[in-house]
């Protein structure tokens, strides 16, 4: 057999532990604000504000308890004095720092970042604790705490006069700073091509081209000598001179270039900085000689600055075998001839201290056993890269010697494979590689190593498909990764946009035992929706059947899933749809006890739908105890530790629960959790995800209603590092006021800044969805329609096309490539059909082919069968067509006729071959049909009334649709129709092009609806106030008659419309506004030119606003609320609040409801406006619409109450500070105070002793007064220790007054004669309204903006409610469908 050579790749083996390919940035520990860092402002000469250490820190010998970040890349344990005081000097220094490159740095203009943190972090500590054991082997040294500062692109100092230099060159590096009770440690990473410029020019130059070299060591400052003097301290210094500053990346003393390891400081004895010492100093090959003078620390590296730039090449260093490099096992020294191969596949010796162990799996290092997890490694694996498989090598000896072995070569780094696109050269040799001739029959092929091709691994060019349209794809070694783009987050495969809430669904089946009873679950529903910017879950599984709705109702694990995958996320954490995107299976067992019962529980996600909801089944199987009908489960807030492995996540804990019934009382009870999660990840590159995180769960609510048969779990959810500190920026704490769809980005200290999620747009208060395809921001090509999602969009193509390899564009799809036709027949593929026709000597439909031969009449076709087997039978319901149904119509061939119409309808529409429609093609009765012979046309997006008349058609997240809500009428080509009429009242009216309501052609029902064709005439009377208007007369008001030149006022046109262009008085602070004087994103200028603001400029609205009639509410007690421009609806169970039945009462566009108050004998809410001033009432029945009761001489109606055995209204208005009353109807109005009144609020009713209690939070002297019904015996009933009282309500139990002040932050009640005062609770947030019911107090807050409830009993919180809308609450009312005793 022919011997034939063919080169081989080989290493050369004589690479060491020690020697390593310089540090990369993604190497780095991780830093910015994602992980937790605070960031340094800009400037030239900027301090940090003091880094507090909960435990202190040694330097040197001395003890400290404060650390500063500095500019000028230093670290200090003291406030830095002015940096012309040391910043142009070198070490040491007068006071205490560490130094990774002290030089003259400016971040000014943006040029770079400084971050900073103090971390707990675990996977911070364990890599420090990894680094210090390898360079300092005996060290007994477990990090508690650390201080990771990371100065990233920033520029050197520069003389604005200098028109050349180091300003557009930035510098990269990062110092870590560890410590325990007794030691502490620095770690100085300088990352390849992190450093652009090595020293900065004195500021005091005088243009003379002078340079200082950085510094980087340490000083311990100036320390006490005698008793009234101070000496210099010691110090240790790493560079001495402009080169050595150069060789900081190419260079380390931790058998990697570019990390430098440093001991500096013990509680007990330390005398200088010692530097690590692994195996040697430098990668490169060792000086000839080592000249370190003996009266210094500055090691001086003499013959590596002969390597300038580090421009050696190790391969051909020959005749320096007497300088072996250090730090590796003898055995992988290369002998003299530099290329020996050693049969041994491991080394002996495998406690080295060099050994390469430590970036691979978990160990201990045999000090003290501390375990050692595993980090990235330097230069070996970074994050965004991957390297080449090491295979086993075979090689043939020289002559005289010729033998097969096998050689392990050590993990080496590789150079990066990039095969995206292919090497057209063939690959690449690796550094220090050698071709090595080897003849085939020396050669073991044997040797079951996978060998990678680009032939057989997977590439973004052949599967780039299998990644989400919002993500990238990269290459690596052994196949591709997707990870998402910015403003989207997901595992790279599904990519969901980022900071919108996010919905599930799927079906729960099983059987369940209860006690002794099996119960099945056949594939019932199950809808959670997530609020992603605070971490709030609500689960609901519907139709469950009694006993089991009971029982598992602790069983909140099944709803937990979706709080951990959607939740909170605390520095330094990632949640876990980051990790398992929408395909993974997670098996939990729940242990009850003292039973022991045993309920499994199998999730499977299956990806997400059109609409990007979630898909995940669950299967629940096993025993639960028996929990009685009525009981009520209660469990605290709790904490999970996840661990996290390559494709696994695993926790295990044990919950407690508390069951509360009428039968047996109060009893607790316990379960343990065990459950893993098992998901796809990429292992192709060397992303490094968390080791574990904890999640923690708050204000959980296990309920199960059994009218609806509906179990609900409402879990608020935060995940972040085990055992980190407790977080208090709003963004942590779940504080913020942040739209639904919004992000909250923390800032510093209590700041955060509040960014609308991708596809939303709006100020981040309030946030809009982004049509793309109504504005044209998206193009899916022809054959495609642009179907509009909440934060997004996406493809659909026409009927007979697919997606595109882009996944926007739609191709044909070849349906003869699924054989379609019969054996006989052949298939014709066309642009979105095919055809099939039967062979010659057959005939057929194509479908069905049969042989002329002996057939004297041809078989039935597929348009022949439908149509038959539709008008065979008798009845209905014995299997005949359906009354009404849709009969085909067929030609003389049997095919489909082209055009079909509906009978009964009066539709038609063109089929294709196969009797499917085509889109766009259906006409309404009277109209022409449609050509079916011309092609098709790519259907037209949705127009607004589309839109519109859809949006109101969505179903809630129980698939229930929204009852008794206005539908608007589109014509065929979208528009609105001129003639509006509302199904559920009867009204009929008139709209304009945009389906706003046309003036004075609202009727009535059984009126006969006016010709909407004909223009309707203006009334001759003045028109009404305007809203700008108003508004801007309420705020003169506010600022006592004399606005400020900054005070902002609204500027309004002629007509009273909101003026396009707004600002705040007489500044340049500016911005534009639509027709309802909204901000226009994006347009805010403090430039003297304002902003081009023109009417046509800002964005129409999408669609008209909802009609003003009420929804009728969904149960008997109920919570209404007042929410802006709305009245909303919360649905009490008992004494718990009920989100998932909330729902909006009324939308009151262009209003500020403040006030409410409910008659419960006639079923009406009442409320005030305080933007139209006016005071206005409706039934709560359906479709009942807003009628207007008082609306003159009001300028800031607030507080509302009702006496409902009498008949009256009173209220309070806040401007003129007057108290007043009036009949239901308003009619009767009468004046009861105007004295003595500085800013009245809130006014509650009792009807049972005719008495009216206000409060009036005057700054100087609030207080809470009480009179008659008819203001007589006006009295202050409490004026002591009280300081903004908004809220009041009053006991009827124990018939006392109860207030929630502002100011006090404390709930208090008080008999009306001032005695009895007591607190109900003492560290609310900021209420604003309260109602009280069966024991507990249910205010309004706008801290939280929301509802909360406190019991009375406990004085704790038992419940709390935040709308999806994020916006301050105003009023609350208790509504029942009967008065409730005692309450009139």
């Amino acid at each position: 057999m022919a011997r034939e050579k063919f080169g081989l790749y080989l290493l050369c083996v004589w690479w060491s532990a020690s020697v390593g390919a310089a540090v990369q940035r993604a190497d780095m520990f991780p830093y910015g604000p994602l992980a937790g860092d605070l960031s340094l402002a800009e400037g030239d000469d900027e301090t940090s504000r003091v880094l507090s250490l909960a435990k202190p820190l040694y330097f040197y010998g001395s003890q400290f308890t404060e650390l500063y970040v500095a500019t000028n890349g230093i670290i200090s344990a003291q406030d830095l004095p002015m940096e012309k005081q040391y910043v142009d000097d070198g070490l040491p220094t007068d006071f205490p720092v560490i130094a990774p490159f002290l030089a003259d740095i400016d971040t000014s203009g943006g040029r770079g970042q400084i971050y900073y943190r103090l971390t707990e972090t675990p996977s911070v500590l364990n890599r420090l604790a990894q680094e210090v054991h390898r360079g300092f082997p005996d060290a007994r040294f477990t990090p508690t705490h650390a201080v990771v500062a990371t100065w990233e692109n920033v520029g050197a100092y520069e003389e604005q006069s200098r028109t050349a230099g180091p300003a557009d060159k930035g510098n990269t590096f990062q110092a870590v700073v560890g410590y325990d009770e007794t030691d502490s440690y620095a770690l100085f990473l300088y990352p390849e091509d992190g450093l652009h410029f090595f020293g900065t020019r004195p500021k005091e130059s005088y243009y003379v081209e002078i340079e200082l070299p950085a510094r980087v060591g340490f000083s311990r400052g100036e320390i006490p000598y005698l008793i009234f003097s101070r000496t210099e301290g010691p110090h240790y210094s790493v560079t001495s001179n402009l080169q050595s500053v150069k060789n900081l990346y190419q260079a380390g003393n931790t058998g990697y270039p570019g990390v430098w390891l440093f001991h500096i400081g013990n509680r007990y004895s330390f005398d200088n900085i010692v530097p690590a010492s692994f195996g040697g100093l430098l990668i490169t090959p060792p000086p000839r000689r080592r000249d370190i003078s003996q009266d210094t620390t500055t090691p001086e590296y003499a013959e590596f600055e002969e390597y300038s730039d580090n421009n050696f090449d190790p391969v051909n260093q020959e005749g320096e075998d007497d300088y072996p490099l250090t730090g590796g096992d003898p055995e992988f020294q290369p002998n003299p001839g530099g290329h020996a191969i050693q049969e041994s596949v491991q080394p002996e010796n495998q406690n080295h201290p060099s050994s390469s162990s430590l970036y691979s799996d978990p160990v201990t290092d045999g000090s003290d056993g501390v375990p050692l997890t595993s980090e990235p490694k330097y230069g070996l694996d970074p994050v965004g890269q991957h390297h080449a498989p090491i295979p086993a090598e075979t090689v043939s000896l020289p002559e005289g010697g010729s033998k097969q072995l096998q050689v392990q070569l050590p993990q080496a780094p590789l150079e990066v494979v990039d095969v995206y696109p292919p090497q057209k050269n063939g690959s690449p040799v690796s550094p220090g590689g050698n071709i090595v001739s080897v003849e085939e029959d020396d050669v073991d092929f044997d040797t079951g190593v996978i060998h990678y091709s680009t032939e057989n691994k997977e590439t973004c060019a052949r599967f780039q498909q299998q990644c989400s349209q919002h993500a990238v794809c990269t290459d690596y070694a052994a196949g591709f990764c997707c990870r998402c783009r910015p403003g989207f987050y997901g595992n790279g495969r599904q990519c969901l946009p980022e900071g919108a809430p996010q919905r599930v669904s799927g079906k729960v089946s099983g059987t369940v035992t209860v006690g002794s009873t099996p119960v099945a679950l056949n594939n019932i529903d199950l809808h959670a929706y997530i609020v992603v910017g605070d971490g709030r879950a609500y689960t609901a599984i519907s139709e469950v059947p009694e006993p089991v709705g009971w029982a598992l109702m602790p069983v909140a694990p099944i709803g937990e899933l979706f709080g951990w995958l959607f939740a909170l996320e605390l520095p330094n954490s990632q949640a876990g749809f980051k990790i398992t995107g929408a395909e993974f299976t997670r098996h939990a067992d729940v242990i009850f006890h003292p039973g022991n019962q045993r309920l499994s529980i199998i999730q499977t996600a299956r990806g997400l739908d059109d609409h990007n909801h979630l898909t995940v089944d669950t299967v629940v199987n096993g025993n639960v105890p028996f929990l009685p009908p009525g009981a009520t489960v209660t469990m605290e807030p709790f904490k999970e530790t996840y661990e996290y492995y390559p494709s696994v996540a695993t926790s295990n804990s044990v919950r407690e629960y508390l069951v509360v019934s009428a039968e047996r009382g109060s009893e607790s009870f316990s379960f343990q959790l065990k459950q893993n999660l098992t998901y796809r990840d990429c292992r192709h590159d060397s992303h490094i995800g968390p080791e574990t995180l904890q999640l923690t769960m708050e204000r959980l609510f296990l309920m199960y209603v059994k009218e609806e048969r509906i179990l609900r779990y409402a879990i608020t959810n935060k995940i972040g590092p085990a055992g980190g500190p407790e977080l208090v920026n709003p963004c942590y704490a779940g504080s913020h006021d942040c739209d639904t769809t919004a992000q909250c980005v923390p800032l510093e200290g209590q700041a955060y800044q509040c960014q609308c999620a991708t596809g939303y747009r709006g100020d981040g208060r309030n946030c809009y969805d982004i049509d793309e395809c109504a504005e044209g921001l998206i193009s899916c090509g022809v054959h495609a329609e642009c179907i509009n999602l909440p934060g997004g969009h996406r493809c659909q193509c026409h009927s007979g096309f697919e997606l595109g390899f882009d996944g926007r564009t739609c191709v044909d799809q070849d349906e003869c490539s699924s054989s379609p036709c019969h054996i006989h027949a052949r298939c014709i593929n066309g642009l979105g059909s095919f055809q099939c026709q039967c062979q010659p000597g057959f005939h057929g439909d194509g479908f069905y082919c049969v042989s002329r031969d002996g057939q004297p009449d041809r078989p039935k076709t597929q348009c022949e069968q439908h149509r038959d087997s539709l008008q065979s039978g008798g009845e209905p319901q014995l299997g005949g067509a359906p009354l009404g149904a849709f009969i085909p119509q067929c030609d003389s061939e049997g095919q489909y006729r082209l055009l079909q119409c509906h009978g009964s309808t009066g539709h038609c529409w063109c089929v294709d071959s196969r009797g499917q429609e085509r889109a766009g093609t259906r006409t309404p009765p009277g109209m022409p049909p449609t050509d079916c012979n011309k092609p098709d046309e790519p259907v037209r997006p949705k127009s607004h009334c589309e839109q519109h008349r859809d949006s109101v058609q969505t179903t809630s997240p129980e698939g229930y649709p929204l009852v008794g809500a206005f539908v608007p009428q589109c014509d065929t080509d979208g528009r609105y129709s001129p003639l509006q009429c509302h199904g559920s009242s009867g009204h009929c009216w008139c709209v304009d092009s945009s389906g706003q309501e046309r003036a004075g052609t609202r009727t009535p029902p059984g009126a006969p609806p006016k010709d909407c064709d004909k223009p309707v005439p203006a009334a001759p009377t003045q028109r009404a106030e305007s809203v700008c208007e108003r508004w801007r007369a309420s705020l003169v008001e506010h600022y006592g008659g004399d606005p400020a030149p900054h005070h902002y006022l609204p500027q309004c046109e002629p007509d009273g419309q909101f003026s396009p262009v707004q600002c705040y008085g007489e500044t340049s602070y500016c911005w534009c506004v639509d027709q309802d004087g909204r901000e226009v994103p994006g347009t805010r200028s403090h430039d003297v030119v304002k902003p081009a603001c023109i009417p046509t400029v800002a964005p129409p609205t999408m669609h008209p606003l909802p009609r003003p009639d009420v929804t009728p509410p969904p149960s008997e007690i109920m919570l209404l609320y007042a929410q802006g421009q709305q009245i909303g609806v919360l649905p009490l169970n008992g004494t718990r609040l009920d989100p998932m039945r909330s729902k909006t009462l009324l939308a009151l566009h262009g209003s500020i409801v403040v006030g409410v108050a409910y008659d419960c004998k006639e079923n009406t809410v009442y409320w005030t406006d305080l933007s139209g001033r006016t005071i206005n009432r409706a039934s709560m029945q359906a479709g009942a619409e807003p009628e207007l009761l008082i609306n003159t001489d009001l300028t800031s109606p607030e507080g509302l109450a009702i006496d409902v055995n009498r008949r009256l209204i009173f209220w309070v208005d806040s401007t003129p500070d007057k108290i007043e009353r009036s009949n239901l109807d308003g009619s009767g109005r009468r004046l009861l105070f105007d004295t003595d009144l500085v800013n009245p609020r809130a006014i509650i009713v009792v009807s049972s002793t005719g008495t009216v209690y206000w409060t009036d939070w005057n700054r100087e002297a609030p207080k809470i007064e009480s009179s008659t019904v008819d203001g007589e015996n006006r009295s202050v009933v409490v004026a002591d220790g009280i300081g903004l009282p908004n809220a009041l309500t009053y006991d009827y139990s124990s018939r006392q007054v109860c207030w929630a002040d502002a100011g006090t932050k404390r709930l208090e009640c008080i008999f009306p004669d001032g005695s009895g005062r007591r607190v109900i609770h003492q560290n609310l947030n900021y209420p604003f309204s309260m109602v009280y019911y069966r024991n507990h107090f249910y205010y309004t807050d706008w801290r939280r903006d929301g509802v909360i409830a406190v019991s009375k009993d406990s004085s704790q919180f038992t419940d709390e409610y935040l709308p999806d809308q994020r916006s301050h609450l105003y009023g609350i009312a208790i509504a029942t469908s009967q008065c409730i005793s005692g309450s009139h």
